[in-house]
């Protein structure tokens, strides 16, 4: 198959993916808004007598009640979602691998290559941490997030499959880039889970609990940083290779860098006394916010060594 082919061929996969996990987002979306009412465990207790359903003025309910059977269609909901998001996931990655057959390098030199990585290994991380606990709830946000990042990709950083400016030829694209793609997918998992905590109010809700919100963030957390220090320490190590320093102020050294302060600052909040939950939580969510600045804004809205974003 010719590279234009394959080429092709990429693209389409981009498209079948972005309408795989959106209608992976409504699966998991109905089976979250039709599932089980669960109640916070770190919620204050209830007084005597709350027990009863709360009733709005018209006489409705106006909260999820406990107890309440759900529907016996919205778990199949949610489990069709997660076959709809492994066949998006599955469709993300034949973008990437003949998209890399078709320019014959690593598929991600430009931002149009980096984000699509980027939303294949967010949905990565939601679909193994499945695997090992029930974390569907996650599902409507991942997956949304995934679909917005793919057609942002696609709508706005589009670039044809072809060869990368010669700082991009090189091994170190392998080991700097694909560490700070796994990393940033296990961020994107811990910011939806922090969003989620400070969304979730008292008393019966059809998330988790804060607590199991919490922890989730924290294990994606654990176990990304390590992986973004890896990537940091490669990126001085490749920047010394290319340009002959270690560091050199550039922007996207300066913003990967606060990032990892502020990821430091979190770990270090989570252990402190007083800061475990929602203030350690805030700052686990500017830590993302950083995150989120280094991998989009500085490529697109600063310029520097690293502005390969290529985008028109």
């Amino acid at each position: 198959m010719s590279a234009d082919r394959l080429a092709e061929v990429s693209d389409l996969f981009v498209v079948a993916a972005v309408l795989l996990y959106l209608f992976s987002m409504v699966g998991f979306a109905l089976e979250l808004a039709f599932g089980r009412a669960r109640s916070d465990a770190a919620a204050t207790p209830a007084a005597v007598g709350a027990g009863a359903p709360v009733e709005a003025a018209d006489g409705a309910p106006s909260a999820p009640q406990e107890g309440v059977e759900p529907p016996s269609w919205a778990p199949k909901a949610g489990v069709a979602g997660l076959v709809l998001g492994w066949l998006g996931w599955a469709a993300n990655l034949g973008a990437i691998v003949t998209r890399g057959l078709a320019v014959d390098r690593w598929p991600w030199g430009n931002m149009y290559e980096f984000v699509v990585a980027i939303c294949f290994a967010a949905v990565t991380a939601f679909l193994v941490t499945q695997t090992r606990q029930n974390v569907r709830f996650l599902g409507p946000f991942v997956m949304i997030a995934a679909t917005l990042g793919l057609g942002f990709a696609v709508k706005v950083l589009y670039t044809a499959a072809g060869p990368v400016v010669p700082a991009l030829n090189s091994y170190w694209v392998a080991i700097h880039v694909t560490a700070a793609i796994l990393a940033s997918g296990l961020f994107i998992l811990a910011g939806v889970a922090g969003i989620l905590y400070l969304v979730r109010g008292d008393g019966l809700s059809r998330l988790p609990s804060r607590a199991d919100l919490e922890r989730v963030a924290h294990r994606a957390i654990v176990l990304s940083f390590p992986v973004w220090t890896f990537a940091v320490i490669a990126g001085a190590l490749w920047a010394d290779k290319a340009w002959g320093r270690y560091w050199g102020w550039d922007p996207k050294e300066v913003w990967a860098f606060i990032t990892w302060v502020a990821y430091a600052a979190y770990l270090h909040a989570r252990v402190t006394a007083g800061w475990r939950g929602r203030a350690a939580t805030i700052v686990q969510l500017i830590a993302f916010g950083c995150l989120l600045f280094n991998l989009i804004g500085v490529n697109i809205f600063i310029s520097g060594l690293h502005s390969y974003a290529d985008v028109n």
